[in-house]
């Protein structure tokens, strides 16, 4: 959405690990260096490891991006497997053909291994074996790792492993019972959080990867984004990209603090203050102490030099209060009586109504909104859809861009324990959201929910032309004239007599005024969602809104 409006050709800060985005910090560049080294010279083991996020898998990617051409690599990327399994997954990556009755036999697969080991380095070749996410190995798998290095030749281990993993891969290695596995590493490196002066380095690099030759983030808001993020490159992505769809929305070429501690409270499912705000309470709370104490030395001290009533006879001459009884002051038992009793949490919400929560349930309520019928274990619900005249939208997007096209729609939650619920979203304001579980409604915080969803959400829409398609310059016919005819209608302009079914340079401009009205990609194209807004606009067949009435033109 927001990449043309920063001069950006892809989006920067994907959490997929592209190699083209790689920053090199001195540990990385290191990492990296060692493990080429590794590939090329030694033997035996290379342990990497590093926090979650921290860039383990984008450096292995880039490893692979430079393999020399002799090396050959076998990647494991899911190691919740039997050691048999494990030998098996070897030699499907090697593309060895595995004979049906040997598949099952950890001898049999060890001699074919070792059989084709000899055999690529007596070819000069290198056999790279990586193991991702390692922590996860179990003892056994690992045991079998181990036999792995015992396959050499006099001089030369055949096969260079490598064990990516977390900070928990140290600690499993460290066990006594693998301590012939640990003994045989010849190299450890790992990945710390960046600095701040890395971080900002990091931003700014993927930044101008993507395309941008002006600097979108303020100095102040790359020191929040390293304070937000302690330099986990993945959180600096996902806060990084949810303040540039903040700055977007309105319309602001420039990221500053602000933008960041709104994007990480969505991230973290939390306000998240101002750092100066924390030092300034800190300073009302000590002001307010010595205030005390003064008060206290004043009415006590004095008064017990002078030979007074102790302190004890004078809080007994007071009259005692329900408060003062259970040894709490008035002020916050007042506040504690008009208090309302605390909501669910949102997590028990989820667990108390996992059964309403599955993708089945969540589309038929999605689907009585619109007043059609789903089936299911009749095929897939946007089928159904589709064959009822409606149209699925699904991606990841934020909650700027659900108020904007102002559709229910089906958020997917993914509780502490790993588990997902699908939820549907009925209202939104810009402080709550309103979402249905089991037959209840209930309203909750943005934030609170934010802590659960990641942007992915499904919604459907009416597409007002026979086929949902694109619209763009240089197109002619029916379809054409239809947009220009609502657009007019949505400026509040009379209906043309002769409208012209040529998509050109007037109707381009047309559409981009729309388009930055509604805070869309101001391309000229109108797209599914350009379409999805200018029907909730008009709302001529009386679509569902999130607001319970359709959003009117300049609203």
């Amino acid at each position: 959405m927001y990449t043309s409006f920063f001069g950006l050709q892809e989006k920067p800060f994907a959490i997929t690990p592209d190699p083209r985005y790689l920053y090199l910090s001195e540990r990385h560049a290191e990492a990296l260096a060692h493990l080429l080294y590794g590939i090329n010279e030694a033997g035996g083991f290379i342990q990497l490891t590093g926090e979650v996020g921290t860039g383990k898998t984008t450096v292995i990617r880039s490893l692979l991006e430079q393999l020399p051409g002799h090396a050959e690599v076998a990647l494991i990327l899911n190691p919740r497997i039997t050691p048999a399994e494990f030998l098996l997954t070897i030699c499907e990556e090697l593309h060895l053909q595995v004979p049906a009755e040997s598949r099952t036999s950890t001898k049999a697969l060890m001699d074919q291994l070792g059989h084709y080991l000899l055999e690529a380095h007596a070819r000069g070749r290198r056999v790279v074996l990586i193991v991702d996410e390692a922590q996860n190995l179990s003892f056994e798998t690992l045991e079998q790792v181990r036999l792995l290095t015992n396959l050499e030749t006099a001089t030369t281990k055949l096969l260079q492993i490598i064990l990516i993993g977390q900070d928990e891969l140290r600690s499993l290695l460290e066990q006594p019972d693998l301590r012939q596995l640990a003994q045989r590493i010849t190299g450890r490196y790992h990945l710390s959080p960046l600095s701040i002066d890395e971080s900002a380095g990091y931003v700014k690099h993927r930044m101008r990867v993507a395309g941008a030759t002006t600097e979108a983030f303020t100095p102040g808001a790359l020191r929040e984004v390293h304070r937000l993020s302690n330099g986990i490159p993945r959180v600096i992505n996902v806060i990084s990209d949810r303040a540039l769809l903040g700055a977007f929305t309105r319309e602001d070429h420039r990221v500053g603090p602000t933008y960041i501690r709104q994007a990480a409270s969505e991230v973290y499912g939390r306000p998240i203050p101002a750092p100066w705000l924390r030092w300034a309470t800190a300073g009302a709370v000590v002001g307010a102490l010595a205030l005390v104490a003064f008060g206290a030395w004043s009415l006590f001290g004095r008064d017990a030099k002078s030979g007074a009533v102790p302190a004890e006879g004078i809080v007994a001459a007071q009259p005692a209060t329900p408060a003062a009884a259970a040894g709490t002051t008035p002020a916050v038992a007042a506040a504690a009586a008009v208090a309302a009793p605390a909501a669910p949490a949102l997590d028990q919400l989820l667990a108390q109504n996992a059964n309403d929560t599955t993708t089945e349930a969540a589309l038929a309520r999605l689907f009585a909104r619109w007043s059609i019928t789903y089936t299911p274990n009749r095929g897939r619900g946007c089928e159904q859809a589709t064959a009822q005249g409606l149209e699925c939208l699904f991606q990841k997007g934020s909650w700027a861009q659900l108020r904007t096209l102002n559709r229910p729609a089906i958020l997917t939650l993914t509780d502490d324990v790993g588990g997902t619920h699908q939820v549907l979203l009925v209202g939104l304001t810009d402080e709550a959201a309103t979402i249905e579980l089991g037959s209840e409604t209930q309203e909750l915080p943005i934030a609170t929910i934010s802590r659960y969803w990641f942007g992915d959400f499904l919604l459907l829409w009416r597409p007002p032309l026979a086929v949902a398609k694109s619209l763009g310059p240089g197109m002619r016919g029916a379809e054409v004239r239809w947009l220009r005819d609502n657009l007019r209608a949505a400026q509040g302009l009379p209906e043309a007599r002769s409208a012209s079914d040529f998509y050109d340079e007037d109707l381009t401009r047309m559409v981009q005024d729309f388009q930055r009205q509604h805070r869309l990609n101001a391309d000229g194209v109108a797209g599914v969602q350009t379409q999805i807004v200018l029907d909730t606009v008009l709302n001529p067949t009386g679509s569902p809104t999130l607001g319970g009435a359709p959003v009117r033109a300049g609203g």
